[in-house]
């Protein structure tokens, strides 16, 4: 009757906790629900869907598209050192060097504006509210 029961499955708001792909298992409970995640092609959009090892995750986050395979379940919410041990990145690679280019394509201004050319940029934006 001292039997453990089998771990081989864990809810997934839990195991994107775990991995550190959201920062509280509320918003991670809250994310599976509006159904930006799909597992092995299917879309989940309950919580205590189970994960197992070998999964893929198909994740719509930040405006782009995540797929990661679960290496292991985890036992807790470590450093991200441990986290990173929990999923292995099948992303695409052109998908990111697209990310990071259209980081470096971004303008920086070279100064901040003055007080009289934010009064300028203030009146501009009023115009379209």
């Amino acid at each position: 009757m001292d039997q453990q029961p089998t771990t081989d499955k864990l809810r997934i708001d839990k195991w994107l906790w775990y991995a550190r792909v959201l920062k509280s298992r509320s918003l991670a409970t809250k994310f599976v629900q509006s159904g930006h995640i799909r597992v092995n092609s299917d879309k989940v959009s309950l919580a205590s869907h189970g994960l197992k090892v070998g999964d893929v995750l198909t994740i719509a986050i930040h405006q782009r598209v995540c797929i990661l395979k679960v290496a292991a379940l985890g036992t807790r919410r470590g450093p991200a050192s441990e986290a990173v041990l929990l999923y292995e990145d099948l992303t695409p690679a052109d998908t990111q060097t697209d990310l990071k280019k259209r980081a470096a394509v971004t303008p920086s201004p070279e100064r901040r504006p003055d007080k009289r050319e934010r009064r300028k940029i203030d009146e501009f934006k009023s115009g379209f509210r």
